[in-house]
């Protein structure tokens, strides 16, 4: 939203097709990450059916996590179907963007700092232990990212944190998290681009969604060394400063 309208790119955001092609971004994202975690979701979706088959819960962390999984997307998927319409509005309004890419810094700046008052009264909870309840609350602070501008990973990594978890265990959690969400969201949206009215757009479409994969594979792989040592105040900076620069160019109508 933001770099087109700084570069001025004449895009036409009330376009059917615009909401389709940014859901196909996000979708070469989701690849990269089943990539990345592959290991991971072979043992997530084989425990998920043995708890199925089995119909009760064991002590597999692997099988507490797929259903924690479960429960993360159920808001995400609820309100996404409700709000789907006032959100495409969003998108025509750059200042609005920039509004909620400075609220995004808040929230970044707030979750670390209660995550350190926190962190102070006792030691991390791990990931498997957390009741399907917390799922539900990663869940909805993922789904404050249907407001552009809005971080999905900032927002699902604060939820993670101020549920007690680690730094590497929310970070993970969160893009876990991403992968169901965004194939949910890509099995109502890319079928637009196969419409009559889009098809011009499949191929900007598909190689936008390669890109977005190649560099979220490497973004992932480096955050997950970075969140060892480090938190999301600079990410928080980056949204403030950006933000109120776009936002203060928009207010003078330079960017529209």
């Amino acid at each position: 939203m933001l770099v087109p309208a700084l570069l001025r790119w004449r895009i036409d955001r009330s376009d059917p097709g615009f909401l389709a092609f940014v859901v196909a971004l996000h979708f070469g994202t989701a690849v990269a990450l089943i990539v990345f975690y592959r290991t991971d979701w072979v043992r997530i979706v084989r425990a998920g059916f043995a708890s199925i088959v089995r119909g009760r819960l064991s002590d597999d962390p692997s099988e507490r996590i797929a259903w924690l999984l479960v429960a993360g997307t159920i808001p995400v998927a609820i309100l996404g179907v409700l709000l789907e319409k006032p959100v495409r509005q969003l998108f025509g309004s750059p200042a609005l963007v920039a509004g909620f890419l400075i609220l995004n810094a808040f929230i970044m700046f707030a979750g670390e700092r209660l995550r350190r008052g926190a962190r102070e009264s006792g030691a991390a909870r791990a990931l498997a232990t957390l009741p399907l309840s917390d799922g539900v609350k990663v869940g909805a602070s993922q789904a404050l990212a249907l407001f552009p501008g809005i971080s999905r990973s900032g927002s699902s990594i604060v939820g993670g944190l101020l549920l007690g978890l680690s730094h590497d265990d929310a970070a993970r959690f969160s893009f876990l998290l991403a992968t169901p969400a965004i194939f949910a969201a890509s099995v109502l949206e890319l079928p637009r681009l196969f419409s009559a009215g889009a098809q011009g757009m499949l191929g900007e479409a598909a190689l936008g969604a390669l890109v977005a994969g190649l560099t979220a594979y490497a973004s992932v792989a480096f955050l997950t060394r970075y969140f060892h040592t480090n938190d999301l105040r600079p990410f928080g900076w980056y949204c403030l400063i950006f933000g109120a620069v776009c936002l203060t160019l928009a207010l003078a109508k330079v960017i529209t």
